[in-house]
């Protein structure tokens, strides 16, 4: 879990909380307080990704809620072969990186009165991996909305390699606008 701007492992630990009652192994990015791009925080991401992965023995899941999901999508972008799926809360990366999809099943969650960030810089474009779920609340509650826990939960089930877009059906309808 990668937290937003001027944020810290403090602002995910409901999130990942929620991961490990469900039986994921949910990680802080332990790198203290995220104040943006900074010359040492690249390679820090990267070591921690490498320890990571080395410990899971497989590949990981990202999820970054606002700059968190940019670096993120950066990572992923960086270390295809580490990285399951990027999964993005609120993240303007159509503003502040570069908007083209990470080569890895790619997951934005959004909401329209976000409230910090303008949300149509926080979608990704269309395409055969990438996905919007748009969610109603507010850019601080993403975190511990229901309605992201349960799509984030959901897009982490899926197995390995057998991504496909979020079901939408039945009791989601009124929950998940769609797209």
């Amino acid at each position: 879990m990668l937290p937003g701007y001027f944020a810290d492992d403090a602002s995910t630990r409901v999130l990942r909380l929620y991961l490990r009652e469900r039986g994921y192994a949910a990680h802080g990015w332990r790198l203290g307080r995220n104040l943006g791009p900074r010359s040492d925080l690249l390679p820090r991401l990267e070591r921690r990704l490498a320890d990571l992965h080395r410990e899971a023995g497989r590949k990981l899941s990202l999820v970054g809620w606002s700059l968190g999901g940019v670096y993120a999508r950066e990572l992923a972008r960086a270390h295809p072969q580490r990285i399951r799926q990027v999964i993005s809360l609120g993240s303007p990366f159509g503003r502040v990186s570069t908007p083209e999809p990470p080569p890895v099943p790619s997951t934005a969650i959004y909401s329209r009165s976000d409230g910090v960030v303008a949300w149509p810089t926080c979608r990704e474009a269309p395409g055969s991996q990438t996905e919007n779920i748009e969610v109603r609340g507010s850019h601080v509650g993403l975190g511990f909305n229901p309605t992201v826990l349960y799509a984030i939960a959901d897009r982490l089930a899926l197995p390995e390699g057998a991504w496909r877009p979020f079901d939408r059906s039945g009791f989601r309808e009124l929950l998940y606008p769609q797209p």
